[in-house]
């Protein structure tokens, strides 16, 4: 585990344009390590981006095209690159897909698979029907990844309501907790930022939260505000809107005082319920 990192989340606006996406992936990838960013997030679904009811055009498998091309971008940027999340084939269900992260080495090499698996089903009064699950497999295993700078917990957007998942995580030795999502207008200027503040307090961990951004099709719009929390809950960077970079250094020895100073992480105990 290094000392330190600097890392980078990425803030899109993608649609149903693959190729489109691709590109601005890659251009503000780039944006990032030249601010020196060596471990970037792509926010979820960074590309493509369909309108609720559309189908998805091109699933991939881990070695597919999408996956192929942003190893690529990796290796010649030397960088730790989070792939927020993409389309996976499921072999056994042509009707759905996972939604997948993968998380990327500085040579290319695949180092870790995430799968979402709590699936946003919801239906508010007022806004945008959404059910995640018509199209989506839920993957079943909880991950923290072995990255170059240290453990990193992997999940996406909507995991973000379970707290369980991520003090699992941090049981399991993550340091880091990564986000990548594509939070709603609606609930995300409400419970976006407190909800990633929430996480990183209750567990001392930093934050990576990259984030889609504004209109992608009928009836889709996403909060934006991608961001780095640090384990006191502080907001340490953040892309207010629009599509662009915030980028901000992850001091694990401040981490490691902080987690001794106040070792609630240490405290959990055992109770009944009556």
């Amino acid at each position: 585990m290094t000392e330190s990192v600097m890392a980078a989340v990425v803030q899109m606006t993608s649609t149903a344009d693959v190729e489109r996406n691709l590109a601005s992936a890659e251009s503000l990838v780039r944006r990032a390590t030249s601010l020196g960013a060596r471990f970037v997030s792509l926010p979820e679904n960074f590309v493509f981006l369909r309108s609720e009811g559309e189908p998805v055009v091109e699933a991939q498998t881990l070695d597919g095209l999408w996956v192929r091309r942003m190893s690529g971008l990796a290796r010649e940027l030397g960088i730790t690159l989070l792939l927020g999340s993409l389309p996976e084939k499921v072999a056994d269900d042509p009707h759905r897909v996972h939604n997948t992260s993968v998380l990327l080495a500085p040579d290319g090499a695949t180092i870790a698979v995430y799968r979402k698996i709590h699936l946003f089903d919801i239906d508010l009064p007022g806004m945008e029907h959404l059910k995640e699950s018509r199209a989506v497999r839920p993957g079943e295993d909880a991950v923290v990844a072995r990255a170059p700078f240290g453990p990193l917990g992997l999940t996406i957007c909507y995991d973000l309501r379970f707290p369980e998942l991520y003090r699992a995580l941090v049981r399991a030795g993550a340091r880091v907790l990564a986000v990548p999502s594509a939070f709603t207008e609606r609930t995300g200027k409400d419970h976006w930022e407190v909800l990633l503040r929430a996480r990183a307090v209750e567990n001392l961990a930093y934050v990576v939260a990259a984030a889609q951004v504004g209109h992608h099709g009928r009836g889709r719009s996403s909060h934006g505000h991608a961001m780095i929390v640090d384990p006191w809950g502080a907001v340490l960077a953040q892309v207010p809107d629009g599509e662009g970079v915030a980028v901000a250094e992850l001091d694990f020895a401040r981490q490691d005082r902080l987690r001794r100073e106040l070792p609630a992480l240490d405290h959990t105990r055992k109770f009944n319920v009556r």
